[in-house]
């Protein structure tokens, strides 16, 4: 558990300049990972079409992912939850901003679009921004950061603490997964995959997993992947790919993808998207950490 902010803790001040540098890798970061998804028109009609209980479930949803990566993905020093919540509201402000501003400079939202569908589309495409928001912030701008011992202690400890990786792997499982789910070729491919083919991607999707993991050696990788016994590493595989499929679940759920279709064919977009998510889980964990 965090520490509380001490009563008597210096109020520091960031710089204007600094602060609008964080800004702007913020909305680099939100854009880059996003972008594919503003451009969709999927997701414009699962803004149309959602209702408003489940467009306030995901902007809820999104604001708790955002406060498991800012408290586990970045390790910064003294980081205090209050910081955390502040952090995230802005990320979720900063994505809102970022999402009708695209929005209507593609002429998505305009005068003859409502109140309700032009909520629904800013919301259902901030989520993805506002994760791109919370990853740029804290890792485009590394370069004039130094390591020191204590941020390496830090980091090594992270391998160990479970609930702060099982976090960011669904971060990035998400984004992966939120730029490919609205698309109809992924209904097209689970209706026309052979069950032998599905079981190949669920196979290659572990082996992904497994591989990006612990045998690809990512810059730094060893300090969120720490090898000790051969059943670390299948357990580590395996709940990677479980966190891949649960999070292809939710988003394929949320974007509609399930109504009105049979049990084999959801099962069938599960394994399909869980692909992507895989990656996601693996190798854009590793690199949103890195």
């Amino acid at each position: 558990m965090a520490d509380s902010l001490p009563a008597n803790a210096p109020q520091r001040r960031r710089p204007v300049s600094d602060s609008l540098r964080e800004y702007g890798r913020g909305i680099a970061g939100g854009l880059l990972f996003s972008l594919p998804l503003l451009y969709t028109m999927e997701v414009w009609w699962a803004g149309f079409t959602s209702h408003p209980g489940n467009v306030l479930g995901y902007l809820v949803a999104t604001y708790v992912l955002l406060l498991g990566y800012n408290r586990y993905g970045g390790f910064r020093r003294d980081v205090y939850w209050f910081d955390v919540f502040t952090d995230s509201m802005e990320e979720l402000g900063l994505g809102l901003l970022v999402s009708l501003g695209v929005l209507v400079l593609i002429g998505r939202i305009g005068q003859g679009t409502s109140l309700q569908e032009a909520v629904g589309m800013v919301v259902v495409e901030a989520g993805t921004v506002a994760i791109g928001v919370s990853v740029g912030t804290a890792q485009l701008g590394g370069q004039h950061r130094e390591e020191n011992e204590e941020e390496d202690k830090k980091r090594l400890e992270s391998a160990d603490h479970v609930p702060g990786q099982l976090v960011i792997s669904f971060c990035g499982a998400v984004l992966f997964a939120a730029n490919v789910a609205p698309t109809e070729e992924i209904v097209m491919i689970a209706v026309e995959t052979q069950p032998w083919c599905l079981l190949g991607i669920a196979v290659l999707s572990l082996l992904l997993g497994g591989l990006i993991l612990f045998q690809s050696d990512f810059t730094r990788a060893h300090r969120f992947t720490r090898r000790r016994l051969r059943r670390d590493v299948f357990a580590g595989t395996f709940v990677t790919y479980a966190i891949a499929l649960l999070s292809s679940a939710l988003v394929l759920w949320f974007f509609g993808r399930f109504t009105g279709n049979g049990l084999s064919v959801c099962v069938a977009q599960v394994v399909v998207l869980a692909l992507a998510s895989t990656l996601g889980a693996s190798a854009g964990r590793l690199l949103i950490q890195s």
